[in-house]
């Protein structure tokens, strides 16, 4: 048995149940993992709601978390009883304990801490997938990065300006745009009152930038667009604020040939080869030194659901990380 946070059904953060969940028989490719930290995500909250389907129910959330392989089963090679793991999926992160493949799971290195690599996996390689496989930034491109004092937003902030570029970010508050360009970001826009699309021609002469990475959807959408530049592409990545609607792709055309994509940190890491190859990249940026992971705010495991409630305000910055 393991103490774990489920759901029985969709809905606000009050359906988010603590108990005790039978833990699975090993199979021969599985390991069992005791968790330190599990990491919290705004994908936590589109399952909890119902916006991304769920298999079925009751369901085990979250995405990512950092421990301790106690057990391997017989065909398991790479991982061994003590290794120091962590992972950015399948979803049932939120627990003490759980049965997972091992293909899921990377070592972590001694230098990254539980908690470091519980806050890291999923917004790490969600922004390392954005700057280095959806729109690989150069040095001298001018990029855009929406909820720039976030999770994801201070990775990209930090790894992009270690790349070379010029760094634009929105933050709702004065005390966000402070915290983003300590990261990073060389112009915070306050968004709840400064016009982003012409605080961004601004700043770019009229030239637009060439990407802008939104996770924020339905209220950001149609300004994303008139930020970027000819031929510029737009990497919608999440919908804080709610789904897109309809679009008609014929605007992308008028405003100027643009690109746009959906992409999933699944996706991209479907092949193991892949989740290797973007791990080891993720951990030697940290390790360096040229991005840091700021975990701002601690729950415990069985709080989750003012967990949930701050997100959803928009109250926490940077990384949160549920203590096991």
């Amino acid at each position: 048995m393991s103490k774990a946070v489920f759901i029985t059904q969709t809905g606000g953060p009050e359906v988010l149940q603590y108990g005790e969940v039978a833990l699975p028989a090993l199979g021969p490719r599985d390991v069992r993992v005791r968790q330190h930290a599990c990491g919290l995500n705004f994908i936590d909250v589109y399952y909890r709601t119902g916006l991304y389907p769920l298999p079925a129910l009751p369901v085990t959330l979250g995405m990512e978390a950092a421990g301790v392989v106690e057990e391997t089963g017989d065909a398991v090679t790479t991982l061994q009883a003590g290794d120091r793991v962590a992972y950015c999926r399948p979803i049932g992160a939120y627990c003490e304990a759980r049965v997972m493949p091992a293909d899921t799971l990377v070592k972590l290195p001694e230098a990254i801490s539980f908690e470091q690599g519980a806050a890291m996996m999923l917004k790490g390689l969600t922004a390392h997938y954005l700057l280095r496989r959806t729109y690989r930034v150069q040095a001298g491109d001018t990029i855009l990065i929406h909820a720039a004092a976030g999770g994801v937003g201070l990775i990209v902030c930090q790894w992009a300006k270690a790349l070379g570029a010029t760094v634009i970010g929105t933050v709702s508050t004065a005390e966000k745009a402070e915290l983003a360009r300590a990261h990073g970001c060389d112009f915070a826009i306050v968004s709840t009152r400064e016009n982003v699309v012409a605080r961004v021609r601004e700043i770019t002469g009229g030239a637009g930038v060439a990407v802008v990475y939104d996770s924020i959807g339905k209220d950001t959408f149609e300004a994303s667009l008139d930020c970027l530049r000819p031929l510029g592409m737009m990497v919608s990545f999440g919908n804080a604020s709610g789904p897109i609607g309809n679009f008609n792709p014929g605007i992308l055309a008028q405003k100027g040939s643009l690109y746009l994509t959906r992409p999933t940190l699944m996706t991209y890491t479907a092949q193991r080869s892949d989740l290797e190859t973007m791990s080891a990249e993720l951990f030697e940026m940290v390790a360096s030194g040229k991005v840091k992971i700021d975990i701002h705010q601690r729950y415990a495991l069985k709080d989750v659901a003012q967990a949930h409630r701050d997100l959803e305000a928009r109250k926490t910055t940077g990384s949160t990380v549920l203590t096991v």
